[in-house]
């Protein structure tokens, strides 16, 4: 099966390595994967600012880009329904409204694609450390995607899992809501990492970058000793 990888700016700017590992997940387990040198930024931050007219400019470059793509896989739920939200963006444009829901019925999160496409559960990762993982905002509410990484992790050999409380609310992040809204942000963060550690938590695992960096930063500077990774790098694992 032939795949193209949209990386995400996150993804391809500060954890690279999570790239690596989905490519690396994907050819393992069958997939013939493809890296389109054209794709940019999704639009996300522009959109949710409300420049609409700038991001069509973006949403129509990534149209093109992956027009010719069999399967966009994106390790990140926030840039896939970002990518699913082109066909509201191009609502009053018969022309353009047809091309994107042409590349959201073909766009998927990693684990989405992986349960839901491939009808894979079990990568035959071991990961022998307490973890506890993090539902993104627009992974779950927007996309849906609730139950493919679940499905995978508990497959995970040597993985301790426990369930985080209050795990339906917002790490803070929210892209420029976070640079936007300072103070609200941090509380809410902070919130977060509270919960994380009542699970006793080695590892905090999440699918999307950009929770990741928001709650691995806070993290760190409250230098707790908790790892943040994507859950990629966990199914990759081999330890």
């Amino acid at each position: 099966m032939k795949v193209s990888l949209f990386i995400t700016c996150l993804a391809d700017v500060f954890y690279p390595g999570v790239g690596q590992d989905v490519v690396e997940i994907l050819e393992r387990v069958g997939c013939d994967v493809d890296f389109p040198q054209n794709q940019t930024c999704c639009g996300q931050p522009a959109y949710n600012s409300g420049y609409h007219k700038e991001t069509k400019d973006v949403a129509k470059h990534m149209i093109r880009t992956f027009e010719h793509s069999a399967y966009v896989i994106i390790p990140s739920g926030s840039c896939g329904a970002m990518i699913h939200e082109y066909v509201h963006l191009f609502e009053n444009d018969s022309e353009w409204k047809a091309k994107a829901e042409s590349l959201a019925s073909k766009t998927y999160e990693f684990t989405q694609f992986l349960v839901d496409v491939l009808e894979i559960e079990d990568v035959g990762a071991f990961f022998d450390k307490k973890v506890t993982y993090h539902t993104s905002c627009h992974m779950t509410r927007l996309l849906g995607v609730k139950d493919a990484p679940m499905k995978l992790l508990s497959n995970v050999r040597g993985l301790k899992f426990t369930s985080l409380p209050n795990k339906e609310t917002c790490c803070g992040f929210g892209g420029t809501f976070s640079v936007k809204m300072v103070p609200i942000s941090e509380q809410m963060v902070n919130e977060k990492i509270d919960h994380i550690e009542e699970t006793e938590a080695e590892v905090l695992i999440g699918a999307d970058c950009g929770c990741l960096m928001n709650i691995g930063g806070r993290i760190e500077r409250q230098n707790k000793s908790i790892k943040v990774m994507h859950i990629a790098q966990v199914l990759n694992s081999k330890q």
